[in-house]
């Protein structure tokens, strides 16, 4: 017990002497201090003194693929803010490289009562059928934020897919590109399945094998890489990319072939991550709306709290189309 308290004493910032001291209920304890003690006691799944269980419906558990992709930072981020200013208390939970996963952050999040869940570019499928029913089952209130698997019947924002490629196909299209390649994430990702079917809407009537242009990779910089030789050779001279990162990927393997980024080829990533603006070229991106989605989750989530009864219904944000270097007008 004594190196778990250590560990809480460490995630909280604080002395273990005053871990101790939260413990036992001993005054002069700064609430912010506290508070951090308390979280930490959460994380770690150790029981709270009884004198502070009921403080546990503050709680709210994030839920995160990675922290690797800068937009679940940044969502994270949001709704963190939104949700302090309601008086309740974010609890970060990431999948991690050594197997902790969505079902074990599910676990202790049931096991303390929290007050509410956020799936942020995941879903309670990722955990199983098991924990999905106890969910449902417990009605714990719960948004999913862009989810990486159909729920329906739960509270969704999402940005609008389809949206996203119409704005990415007008403007490669207006640029002179006509062999146009669209890059996603893994087969049965339901973004990357709303993004396909808005790309084959725009094929249809074409002439265009559209199955040529289209490659499924994993969501990293290597992934866009590895699908881009591919592509290159079908004759692909505009790239729309289901992240920056995808985005940035294409762009490093684009020139290992040794053509160049925007002279011959043009690329459209999708977020907008931080620091798109400081990449060689600068990034054109679909910016997600992020304060706007986070805004929507957080008081789907407080409804849900306030008793109210969630239709299921999915609220979707039009994306801005940012065009920075990273696109131009295609040579003859």
């Amino acid at each position: 017990m004594t190196k778990r308290l250590s560990e809480v004493a460490d995630f909280a910032g604080v002395s273990t002497a005053t871990v101790g001291r939260v413990l036992n209920g001993k005054p002069g304890i700064a609430p912010e201090t506290r508070d951090a003690v308390l979280t930490a006691l959460d994380v770690f799944g150790i029981e709270r003194p009884k004198h502070f269980r009921e403080d546990r419906a503050g709680l709210v558990g994030m839920v995160v693929p990675d922290l690797q992709n800068p937009i679940f930072p940044a969502f994270s981020e949001a709704v963190s803010l939104r949700l302090a200013k309601l008086g309740l208390m974010p609890v970060l939970c990431t999948r991690t490289a050594d197997g902790v996963s969505e079902a074990h952050y599910i676990r202790l999040l049931l096991q303390h009562q929290v007050a509410g869940i956020v799936f942020i570019g995941s879903s309670y499928a990722d955990a199983g059928p098991d924990y999905g029913r106890e969910l449902r089952d417990r009605k714990v209130p719960l948004v999913l934020i862009n989810p990486a698997d159909a729920n329906d019947g739960a509270s969704r924002v999402s940005v609008d897919d389809g949206a996203a490629v119409d704005q990415a196909l007008a403007h490669l299209r207006a640029l002179g590109h006509d062999r146009i390649g669209l890059v996603l994430g893994p087969v049965g990702h339901v973004p990357s399945a709303r993004k396909l079917a808005a790309f084959v809407a725009q094929q249809d009537g074409s002439g265009t094998a559209w199955r040529d242009l289209v490659a499924h990779t994993t969501f990293s910089m290597e992934g866009g890489a590895a699908v881009t030789g591919r592509l290159l050779a079908e004759g692909v001279t505009g790239f729309m990319c289901a992240s920056d990162a995808l985005a940035l990927g294409v762009i490093r393997a684009v020139r290992k072939q040794g053509l160049e980024v925007p002279d011959d080829i043009s690329v459209v990533g999708f977020d907008d991550s931080l620091y798109m603006t400081a990449t060689d070229p600068p990034l054109t991106t679909l910016r997600q709306p992020i304060a706007a989605m986070a805004a929507a989750a957080v008081a789907s989530l407080q409804a849900q709290i306030n008793g109210n009864v969630v239709t299921g219904d999915e609220h979707n944000f039009e994306p801005e189309l940012i065009v920075r270097g990273s696109t131009r007008i295609r040579r003859p």
